[in-house]
């Protein structure tokens, strides 16, 4: 097997791990194209990628261009004279990129296409309710996520999985799918596939501000399936009405029981529990994070906090 010439691209940590496992394998990755750096923090430090992370220990030739069309960032990229590139977790590429390397572009995706493309698959299969799960390799085409399927892997979702929990074992699974499927492209043995269009897809959009907050109207299960879809990041969150004014407050673990409940977003709370009213049934609240505090568990937060009669989430 001849090995192949890679340029990898990505940005966070999920791709970071594929791109370690691909660099110790038998193929040669030229460098990485990822996310220019960008100012976080009070001080507005430089914040690099994980990937550019991992190139820098691996001394790989950087690019991070603003515009993935400037022609001379394309015709760097074609004097390389790559065999293929290799995407994860990265933006959508134009077609003059994607159609650049000898044997073209795949992506790994962190679910099973067709189901949940976009942009976070991981989050959508915990709150969804989905038991089962898993990885796609596909050659990249015009639209986000619809090319031919190379190969896929799954595996199950836990009961109480976490979104934190799922990514890292889609991102183990992701590494041995990846390196199975650069083996059957440079031995010319990948067979890609037609994705199968059908009505009952389920998609991942973007996590935003509207879609990651609580709403206490729904049953107790499906705001549980919320909470752990969105823990550790972005994390779930719902608005307090405190005689401060009205806070911001994240909850990243619940646990359902059986009691009855009544008005949604009501508090009830002893020495060391917090429970908040939802459509049917009363919801435990076990770890959350007010404005400017750590996260915490409930019972150290009311060892020395008490709640009003008249507090509620909302």
């Amino acid at each position: 097997m001849k090995p192949l010439n890679i340029i990898f691209m990505g940005t966070p940590e999920f791709a970071a791990g594929v791109l370690e496992t691909i660099i110790s394998g038998s193929h040669r990755v030229m460098g990485v194209i990822t996310a220019p750096d960008k100012p976080s923090g009070r001080g507005r430090k430089l914040n690099q990628s994980a990937v550019k992370i991992v190139a820098q220990n691996h001394n790989l030739c950087i690019w991070q261009p603003k515009n993935l069309k400037d022609q001379a960032f394309i015709d760097e990229l074609h004097a390389q004279k790559p065999d293929l590139f290799v995407v994860v977790a990265f933006r959508m590429l134009p077609e003059v990129l994607w159609r650049l390397p000898k044997f073209g572009t795949f992506n790994l995706h962190a679910s099973l296409l067709p189901q949940y493309r976009g942009a976070a698959p991981i989050n959508w299969a915990i709150i969804n309710g989905e038991t089962q799960t898993g990885v796609t390799t596909f050659f990249i085409d015009q639209n986000i996520d619809t090319g031919a399927i190379i190969d896929q892997m799954a595996c199950n979702i836990d009961p109480k999985e976490t979104a934190s929990g799922l990514h890292d074992k889609l991102q183990a699974l992701g590494k041995e799918l990846v390196g199975k499927t650069l083996d059957d492209i440079a031995q010319q043995t990948a067979v890609p596939k037609a994705q199968i269009q059908s009505e009952t897809l389920k998609v991942a959009p973007k996590l935003d501000a509207h879609n990651t907050r609580i709403n206490w109207r729904q049953p107790a299960a499906e705001i549980e399936r919320l909470v752990r879809g969105l823990n550790a990041y972005p994390g779930a969150w719902t608005l307090w009405p405190s005689s401060k004014g009205e806070q911001k407050v994240k909850i990243y673990a619940t646990a359902v029981t059986t009691n009855k409940s009544s008005e949604p977003g009501s508090l009830v709370w002893d020495k060391k529990n917090l429970w908040v009213h939802t459509s049917d049934t009363l919801l435990a609240i076990t770890e959350l994070q007010f404005p400017g505090k750590k996260k915490m568990r409930v019972q150290d937060l009311l060892n020395g906090f008490n709640f009003g009669s008249w507090d509620k989430f909302v």
